[in-house]
């Protein structure tokens, strides 16, 4: 490559190639060091519409089965709806290591704007099912196709300045996390409107005949908004194929001043699966990941049981009450608060302290079902705000580590290995959560750990298995780096 083709800084003592993508974004970031809020709203609009589908169904997936006349009896309805809620989930774990290799590949702008049109396409095709085997077949694609989560940690991680890298990854999952919680709203609200809402939608008409096409629609729009976005968004991906320059030459420009550029090409030629702390931080994200699962799964079914078996007795709006306050708090902690306390204490320690604060947030619940009326919904509401705010800092650690420990060319496929290990853990989730409160709650009157104790225990054992993995595993690479040099 001739020289006319190289930017060069003298300040910065970095060069940058003129048609190269990510140098670009390189060069925006040197020269403006302000948080980029369009980059941000992005990012927020992207991962909204890829996590609204995972959750939106299950408030009518069961009258959606029972539609289909597919079940031999009313107790068999659960388990044709337990299939359609996994297929979901065996498309991603299928497939999030390929898109991962996509995103590395091709670039992450692609991989986004693939995975968002899925959520248009199949999605909608989803909300116009007419039969159990098309509502299977399409959220088994949804769930293949939507890759977006693995390239969008790598993307947040890569679009702004080192300073704002926190927030750039809290985004993210807060953005998930919400996305879980807001979905299910959607679908309550929305399935079936010419029942609920008689006034507006007119029986014998197009939502008559497609009673769970609104909630659908509603989030498809919301993803196609999204998938117009995303082509004005930049490529943070290095391409550097011009002339005589090698493709090492990339990786070794994204990394100069670190080691020597021999240094990189070695690096280059790595394994991913040698490189332990990368391995380390997502078995632990996976072991976070069913502890989640099992904690949203048992949460919901408990607040709505029966005084008589530990329960709190609560409608599904009283349920929802609690989930949107908690909605609410997350994000005004992620936006407003995380990046300043992982900036002050550092990602390692803060990562672990939310852990281990998380444990007595989860065993002091059954507690709370002492109380009634308002107390009761004042102490469960501080209870699940500080659960999820806790949670979700240990989760935005741990894509911080998962970004920081491998280089540019491995990030993505570094996602995709992450995201179908979670994916795997979090398959068996809702079932062993949903099981564990029915056995707990058959021995009501145990003299070790009585009824609902006993679940909340088992899910705190997970979460002890993941804190000591944690502490024994898990370290920022900066921190490492440092400690090494000393």
């Amino acid at each position: 490559m001739g020289e006319e083709n190289i930017i060069r800084e003298p300040l910065l003592k970095k060069k940058y190639y003129e048609n190269c993508p990510g140098c670009k974004v390189d060069l925006a970031k040197e020269q403006n060091p302000r948080l980029s809020i369009p980059n941000l709203l992005i990012i927020w609009m992207v991962v909204i519409s890829a996590s609204l589908p995972v959750s939106s169904l299950f408030p009518y997936l069961y009258f959606m089965v029972k539609d289909f006349n597919i079940a031999e009896n009313e107790a068999s309805i659960s388990s044709y709806a337990g299939y359609v809620g996994s297929a979901y989930l065996l498309g991603r774990t299928l497939t999030s290591a390929l898109w991962g290799l996509i995103a590395d590949r091709y670039g992450r702008k692609p991989a986004l704007l693939l995975g968002v049109m899925s959520v248009v396409i199949f999605n909608t095709l989803f909300g116009l099912s007419t039969n159990f085997w098309m509502a299977l077949i399409m959220r088994f694609l949804l769930g293949s196709l939507c890759g977006v989560l693995g390239p969008v940690k790598a993307y947040a991680s890569e679009i702004f300045r080192e300073e704002h890298q926190s927030i750039g990854i809290s985004t993210v999952s807060a953005a998930w996390g919400i996305g879980l919680i807001i979905g299910p709203a959607l679908g309550g609200y929305l399935a079936q409107p010419v029942e609920k809402y008689p006034n507006l939608f007119l029986k014998g008409s197009f939502w008559d005949k497609f009673p769970y096409f609104l909630p659908c629609i509603i989030i498809s729009v919301l993803a196609f908004a999204a998938s117009i976005v995303c082509f004005w968004i930049p490529e943070t991906l290095h391409k550097h194929n011009d002339g005589n320059k090698s493709t090492d030459e990339a990786e070794a420009l994204e990394n100069e001043g670190v080691g020597t550029e021999k240094d990189k090409i070695v690096k280059k030629k790595e394994n991913i699966f040698l490189n332990g702390p990368l391995m380390a931080s997502v078995l632990v994200y996976s072991i976070y990941s069913l502890q989640d699962i099992c904690y949203q799964e048992v949460f919901s079914l408990w607040a709505v049981s029966p005084r008589q078996l530990g329960g709190l007795s609560y409608t599904t709006d009283d349920v929802g009450n609690v989930l949107s306050i908690s909605g609410f708090a997350l994000i005004i902690f992620q936006v407003c608060a995380y990046p300043f306390i992982e900036k002050a204490f550092g990602l390692t320690i803060t990562t672990r302290v939310a852990a281990a604060f998380a444990i007595p947030c989860i065993q002091i619940l059954p507690f709370v079902a002492m109380f009634s009326g308002a107390v009761l919904f004042i102490l469960i509401s501080i209870a699940s705000v500080l659960k999820m705010v806790l949670g979700m800092a240990v989760t935005t650690g741990l894509f911080l580590i998962q970004n920081r420990v491998v280089e540019q060319h491995q990030r993505g496929e570094a996602n995709g290995i992450a995201m179908t290990s979670m994916s795997l853990f979090t398959a068996i989730g809702p079932a062993t959560g949903g099981a564990l409160l029915s056995w707990s709650q058959t021995r009501m009157d145990a003299s070790f750990l009585p009824g609902t104790h006993m679940v909340f225990f088992i899910i705190n054992i997970i979460s002890v298995v993941g804190l000591v993995s944690l502490i024994a595993f898990v370290r920022d690479k900066k921190k490492t780096s440092s400690d090494e040099q000393n």
